[in-house]
């Protein structure tokens, strides 16, 4: 077991190692002088790729809400059709894929029983593959045409932190790959691409300074035994590992739901008895994202109409959202496709805090293991 560094939890000292894992995923394959990503462990050759007529991304649990946010930034920036499927539910589907398309399968452990049969028909039905592992060798990337490694250390908590966050950085590197190969970018647009990655790790430095606010939160939340965990596009999926999370290690009752899709059923719960954690943060340079950070501003004036209890991730300096949510988390200014990785970050800890308020096995949640090898 490796040594905890003085944390009381591997899960804690996991999500503090985020930063360094980050920076070790990112730095070896970027050139911003060049303005370009070197991948080549894809193995894959740039006429195939320009050739691309699909991909897919196959992945369970964390790693599926990776591979959806990774839909967003590879559709964005590439232009290319994506669809995520659940590695439980994949070969269940017939899934109608085949030669001109991508496989994209994702595990942390490289050794997830459902994911690796998801890529062995992938490749039965001719589609090429890449793996997405934390694990160097692990099965699913000796049997992929190209490997992903995020090299974030290894994880010992069950619940998932470190490799997460890792994914989503991998991910948004091969989607400037991809758009640099078929040339859906220019080599300006690729620079500042990496550019804003670059200042990534950092940004997750001073997001980790919110741990103090995340455990006070705890303490305040800690008898409710229901939470909506909301976003809105490529921040509904990191909604939905926040919830996880929080299922995971304090066996609380959380659901994560597009925020819009609220007027459709869930509305009907929202009161006092369910707090409501909304992913509201905005990039000034987005026109999409400010369209969406209108409609999430509408969105809490109603939960509070209703009685409801909001806590907001929000960007720095947004006092708009603070003045209307009961508690507000805020993160440093990001690009729309990268703030994910920031506003994670206070779910996770929020989650461990929880869990500890509680007096549980933070690291080894009931009935769970870290590599699923049984489907």
């Amino acid at each position: 077991m490796a040594d905890k560094n003085g944390f009381p939890h591997y899960m804690l000292k996991e999500i503090f190692e985020q930063p360094q894992g980050l920076r070790d995923t990112i730095s070896p394959r970027v050139s911003i002088e060049r303005g370009q990503v070197q991948l080549d462990d894809v193995r894959i050759h740039a006429d195939d790729l320009r050739a691309l007529r699909r991909i897919n991304i196959v992945a369970s649990g964390t790693s599926r809400h990776a591979g959806m946010a990774g839909q967003f930034m590879i559709q964005e920036l590439v232009n290319i059709p994506v669809d995520v499927d659940y590695a439980s539910e994949f070969e269940y589907r017939n899934p109608l894929i085949g030669k001109g398309e991508l496989t994209i399968v994702i595990t942390q452990s490289g050794e997830t029983a459902d994911t690796t049969a998801s890529q062995r028909e992938a490749k039965v039905r001719g589609s090429r593959t890449i793996a997405i592992s934390n694990v160097i060798d692990s099965t699913i990337a000796r049997e992929a045409d190209g490997v992903l490694y995020t090299y974030a250390g290894k994880e010992i908590s069950i619940a998932s932190t470190k490799a997460f966050t890792a994914q989503l950085a991998v991910l948004y590197l091969f989607a400037v790959y991809l758009g640099q190969v078929r040339e859906s970018l220019s080599k300006d647009q690729v620079r500042d691409c990496l550019h804003q990655l670059m200042e990534v790790p950092g940004k997750v430095e001073t997001v980790l300074q919110s741990a103090p606010v995340c455990e006070r939160l705890a303490e305040k939340y800690r008898s409710f035994q229901d939470f909506l965990f909301l976003g809105r596009a490529i921040h509904y999926p990191i909604a939905m590992d926040g919830a996880l999370k929080l299922k995971e290690v304090s066996y609380v009752h959380a659901e994560g739901y597009p925020t819009g899709e609220t007027k459709h059923g869930p509305n009907a719960l929202i009161d006092e008895s369910l707090p409501v954690v909304i992913i509201a943060t905005c990039d000034p340079n987005d026109q999409g994202a400010v369209l969406r950070y209108e409609k999430n501003v509408a969105n809490i004036r109603n939960f509070k109409e209703q009685s409801g209890r909001v806590i907001a991730i929000a960007t720095e300096g947004d006092k708009q959202v603070s003045s209307l949510a009961d508690q507000t988390i805020f993160v440093p200014s990001a690009s729309d496709l990268l703030s994910p990785i920031l506003e994670i970050v206070p779910l996770q800890l929020f989650a461990y805090y929880m869990a500890v308020e509680k007096g549980l096995d933070v690291d080894r949640p009931r009935n769970l293991v870290k590599s699923v090898t049984m489907e």
